[in-house]
């Protein structure tokens, strides 16, 4: 495991694998896998088999939390790498309160949205 995996661990407190996600959803496992494609979701390979898995707080009430897909392509355009963005959303942040995963998950999208813009000055 290297650091920035043990570090993720350390924020991301539970994981769903691809085909979990697809029955959460109600879709193929392929879609899941389109949508990790397209940026939607981020998937990382974890544990001994490598397994592709989505942070569990991705998902509520059988949909991707609002405001995920957009956040994350704010993130990337900053230049984050998948890691850099998982850590950035599990790292507790004051002025939210909690993490920005929690607050996507709260239906505070535009909060996390204008943190995340501000991290391009």
């Amino acid at each position: 495991m290297t650091e920035i995996d043990a570090k993720i661990d350390a924020l991301v407190p539970d994981w769903l694998y691809l085909p979990d996600i697809a029955e959460l959803l109600d879709v193929e496992v392929t879609r899941v896998r389109q949508l990790v494609k397209e940026g939607q979701l981020i998937a990382v390979r974890r544990g001994e088999n490598r397994a592709l898995q989505v942070p569990a707080a991705f998902i509520k009430d059988g949909r991707v939390v609002k405001g995920l897909a957009g956040t994350l392509t704010l993130l990337r355009d900053d230049g984050f790498s998948d890691e850099e963005m998982l850590e950035w959303l599990f790292t507790a942040d004051d002025t939210l309160p909690g993490t920005p995963a929690e607050a996507l998950a709260e239906n505070r999208g535009t909060e996390v949205k204008r943190r995340a813009q501000a991290l391009a000055v």
